[in-house]
């Protein structure tokens, strides 16, 4: 009877949500080749995997350096906040140099061998008992000796010694293109059992970082790119393949701080759920989000605001100017204001200072004002990784989430961002501008809410010093959310109700 084959044990790889796309992190005891092309954060990550198995495991590592010199990799490292002189002064960390004297010309003799690097990597690997190993970059090995056969030989008889040291090693090479050869000189990839690609691609003239795993010999993996980005903690990718529809959801209801809205809303909204209000710019999204935030300051609960197009002051004077007291709330330890310009920083940056905002101040709500702001900094395809990513976390977080969208056109349509992220929100709450006889005026839609009954009817509102104030529904009107009214004669209005009787 044919037995099943154990599965491949995989180590942590120190690098936040790489192990979920890895499916438990990198093989143990084989190498892996990481490419990419210049500034996809090779180094980084050789340099990561090293700092999570000293910091969180407690396994020493080896650092094989063909390129720069210990001391650049030491400063260049300093800002993640690793400790590698100290860990190099108690044993954990050990280089082992390799790059070349730019004081010395090159002039390569006789055969090349690659023996003698093997034998130092061996002995630091015995004297510190290190676990891990890693090769940065074999692209200076090429550029230093040009017999490809040869060359190729070594890099084998390196893997083979390695993996009798029983160590797990990262091994990095340059590629030429984002999508062309998997390493520039053809061969790299088939030194390594395993093989992650990161890349960094210009899309519509933003950079998106990602990563992919190409090979996992005999082992279980997710496939296609996950976005990735560096923050000051090193690499953090972002497994969109881990997200699951597993969230809780509850029937508690909360207010959405109009008292008319929530009745239109069935009871208010659901705790755990995404509101999207979207509408032309001065339809009411931000004094929406004001009475959002009120509702849950009444109630004691505590919001975050996250805010890409108003100041900070700005904000408060205008809440000042509705009868809401930010400043009051802020406080009373019930509202945080964040404001920032959506330039700043990419999408996948955006999203893991979002999460760590969330984890910090722990809110009942957020709301974000606007999504429209955020889409203009990334490609489509980021951007709705982005919403889903943020989506997932805050209903993991048993959050109530409120976003905004802008329209292009004053009277109705969609934008983009709301066509985006309307499948993915629970409800949807259109404000839209109406002209009657030459006079404009505000309406109001729940155009979709998930697992409630609500009001479908659009209502006329008003704003006045005291907020937002919802009226009647709009009779014998018709065309309201495309953008062209049109208003019925009562005998047009009188037929129509016949059909229906």
């Amino acid at each position: 009877m044919n037995q099943s084959p154990l599965p491949v044990e995989k180590v942590p790889s120190g690098i936040e949500g790489l192990d979920h796309i890895t499916k438990g992190g990198l093989p143990a005891a084989r190498s892996t080749l990481v490419a990419g092309t210049a500034g996809s954060a090779k180094t980084i990550f050789a340099a990561q995997f090293l700092a999570g198995g000293i910091a969180k495991l407690g396994e020493t590592g080896v650092f094989v350096t063909f390129e720069e010199p210990p001391a650049d990799i030491r400063k260049n490292m300093k800002g993640f906040g690793w400790a590698i002189e100290a860990w190099e002064a108690e044993g954990k960390w050990t280089f082992v140099d390799a790059s070349p004297d730019p004081s010395l010309a090159a002039m390569p003799t006789g055969q090349y061998d690659l023996g003698a690097l093997i034998a130092r990597i061996e002995h630091a690997v015995r004297k510190t008992g290190a676990k891990r190993v890693v090769l940065d970059s074999l692209g200076s090995v090429f550029s230093q000796h040009g017999e490809t056969a040869l060359i190729r030989h070594e890099l084998f008889r390196t893997a083979s010694a390695l993996r009798k040291m029983g160590v797990t090693s990262v091994i990095t090479a340059e590629r030429m293109e984002d999508y062309g050869p998997i390493a520039r000189y053809g061969i790299e990839e088939f030194v390594a059992d395993n093989v992650i690609i990161l890349r960094n691609v210009l899309e519509e003239e933003k950079r998106r970082r990602t990563v992919e795993i190409l090979k996992f010999r005999g082992t279980e993996h997710s496939k296609g790119e996950y976005p990735f980005t560096v923050t000051n903690d090193g690499l953090v990718a972002i497994p969109l393949s881990a997200i699951e529809l597993k969230q809780r959801s509850s029937m508690l209801r909360v207010t959405s701080g109009i008292t008319m809205l929530d009745e239109m809303c069935g009871g208010g909204f659901f705790r755990d759920s995404i509101v999207l209000i979207s509408g032309a710019t001065g339809t009411g999204k931000t004094l929406s989000v004001a009475h959002f935030i009120n509702g849950a300051a009444q109630r004691r609960e505590k919001c975050l605001l996250l805010a890409f197009e108003e100041s900070r002051e700005q904000l408060i004077r205008n809440a000042t100017g509705w009868g809401m007291d930010y400043e009051s709330m802020e406080k009373a330890g019930l509202l945080k204001v964040v404001c920032e310009y959506p330039e700043v920083k990419g999408l996948e940056d955006h999203l893991i200072a979002i999460k760590h905002q969330i984890e910090e101040f722990k809110p009942a709500r957020i709301a974000i004002d606007s999504m429209s702001a955020l889409e203009r900094v990334g490609s489509l395809k980021s951007f709705r990784e982005f919403v889903v990513g943020l989506t997932s976390f805050i209903k993991h977080q048993e959050v109530t989430g409120l976003f905004t969208s802008t329209t292009p056109t004053l009277m109705g349509g969609t934008s983009i961002t709301e066509a985006h992220v309307s499948t993915i929100t629970d409800s949807i709450i259109l404000l839209r501008y109406v002209e009657i006889y030459g006079e404009m005026r505000r309406g109001l839609t729940v155009l979709k809410m998930r697992g409630s009954k609500h009001v479908k009817e659009i209502r006329e509102f008003n704003i006045d010093e005291t907020g937002m104030h919802i009226g009647k529904a709009f009779r014998n009107v018709s065309g309201i959310l495309g953008g062209f009214t049109t208003q019925l004669a009562q005998s047009e209005v009188e037929r129509i109700g016949k059909l229906f009787e």
